[in-house]
């Protein structure tokens, strides 16, 4: 194969790249995720760009038979889009008290990450197959997934009176409404006079834990309240 035959080859593996990572992240552009349509389609073309040097290192110093000069790896180059894709996923990631998102995109992102390397190497079917699987998972399981009863978690937020036995009474009035719950805080403010109590509930399917709210309210002390369910990832 002339250089100018390679260049070409590695023109479409690294267009092919850059298509199948774009499709990944159309879904997660559509969803209004930060990694979206451009991201994963950088990421993509970037993988397949680094799996293309690592091969011209074996026209360079070698050839296809695995014959090289001692200390050089042709296949570390790639081996670190692995490490490196990392960071993005790490930044993809958000932790909201209780709550974590992002998990998705960051798997989205590291999914690309390999489509970009198998491209790179001409794996063009399982390239396509992994692109189609991942798809189907986040648009088709997304429905089916809606569909199941799951537990899902509430932030109580209860601002009270500074006054004796009101975590007891708070807690007596949820665990009557038939919640788990687990003290998260406790802030006192003395100027204001009032105690903060942050809680953490175990909520059933997709219930709002408004029983709960109205119960709290109830109690006299109390001066004001909130639920806040935790969004998924």
């Amino acid at each position: 194969m002339t250089p100018v035959d390679f260049d070409y080859q590695m023109m479409g593996r690294l267009l092919l790249a850059a298509l199948f990572g774009a499709l990944i992240g159309l879904e997660r552009e559509i969803h209004g995720r930060p990694a979206g349509f451009r991201t994963h389609l950088l990421v993509s073309l970037g993988s397949a760009l680094f799996v293309a040097v690592s091969i011209s290192f074996y026209r360079m110093f070698g050839n296809f038979g695995g014959v090289l000069p001692v200390g050089i790896d042709a296949g570390r180059v790639a081996a670190q889009v692995v490490t490196g894709i990392g960071f993005l996923g790490a930044g993809a990631i958000i932790r909201e008290r209780t709550s974590v998102r992002g998990l998705t995109t960051a798997a989205c992102l590291w999914v690309a990450a390999a489509v970009g390397v198998a491209c790179g190497v001409g794996l063009f079917a399982l390239s396509a197959l992994v692109t189609a699987i991942a798809l189907v998972s986040l648009i088709a399981l997304k429905k089916i997934e809606g569909m199941l009863s799951r537990d899902t978690y509430a932030i109580l937020t209860v601002h009270s009176d500074d006054s004796d036995g009101q975590l007891e009474r708070i807690t007596q009035a949820v665990l009557a409404c038939g919640y788990r719950m687990t003290l998260l805080g406790m802030e006192r403010r003395p100027v204001a006079g009032l105690l903060v109590y942050e809680f953490q509930l175990k909520l059933h399917g997709r219930e709002l834990a408004v029983d709960a709210l109205e119960s709290v309210s109830a109690i006299s002390g109390i001066r004001d309240v909130t639920v806040k369910v935790n969004a998924v990832a």
